[in-house]
């Protein structure tokens, strides 16, 4: 069995705390299982990768908005994190067919959220990469091998960071996409043959509906089963 830590919307710094936190205790082996944890943000954030400078971020725009800024452990650009569904992974290398190729390991666990999105029907590939100019600062613009796109269009951006053995994967299913307000924060226009959401692609899906289906997915791809009941873990109770 393994472990489901079932959704809830927190602060940006405590979402990215968390993740920090179940990775570290899964290399002290106080967590021996494999986590899959779902969460949202309140109130919107936005996340900046490991070594993303800050500078082209329109932070004032962010505080008279009540929008945080956080840093993640991950790498990669920035990202408006506001009407999505954000899953973390946690895991050996050794749990993965091949978990100490970076490649490889995107692809296995993009491959149980592809399974999932099949059952809601939607039918999800692979990002190639896209040439974009190198003063993008805003992570859904780019699509990588890493990515999950519907139609050639971003829908999943995902990141990793890997310590001692382990891998921290989380990312981003996107429900909308406010694309006055990323134009304001990153200086960037959204395309529309770039992104899309949740909301374009089957608008009657709930977070419940898509989360149901990436665990689905798990389940069967890893043939491994999520238990919400050994997910009963509160970062506070960690010591």
């Amino acid at each position: 069995m393994a472990i489901l830590i079932e959704y809830k919307e927190n602060t940006g710094s405590y979402n990215m705390d968390f993740d920090k936190t179940l990775l570290d205790r899964a290399i002290s082996g106080k967590i021996k299982e494999p986590v899959l944890r779902f969460y949202g943000w309140s109130p919107a954030c936005i996340s900046l990768g490991r070594n993303q400078s800050s500078d082209n971020i329109n932070t004032e725009y962010c505080k008279k908005n009540g929008i945080d800024i956080v840093r993640r452990i991950t790498g990669g650009r920035g990202l408006l994190h506001d009407d999505e569904l954000t899953y973390s992974f946690i895991c050996s290398s050794d749990f993965l067919k091949d978990g100490n190729n970076i490649i490889s390991s995107y692809k296995e666990i993009s491959s149980a959220i592809i399974k999932g999105f099949r059952k809601l029907n939607i039918e999800l590939d692979f990002g190639q990469k896209k040439q974009h100019r190198n003063s993008s600062d805003y992570c859904m613009l780019l699509s990588t091998g890493a990515d999950l796109c519907y139609n050639k269009k971003k829908l999943i951006g995902s990141a990793q960071y890997r310590k001692q053995g382990f891998i921290l994967q989380h990312g981003s299913v996107l429900f909308s996409c406010k694309k006055e307000e990323i134009k304001h924060i990153f200086n960037e226009e959204v395309q529309e043959n770039t992104i899309t959401s949740i909301k374009e692609i089957a608008p009657f899906l709930t977070r419940k509906n898509v989360a149901d289906a990436i665990i689905s997915g798990f389940n069967n791809y890893f043939s491994v089963l999520f238990m919400p009941e050994l997910g009963n873990i509160e970062y506070g109770t960690f010591t």
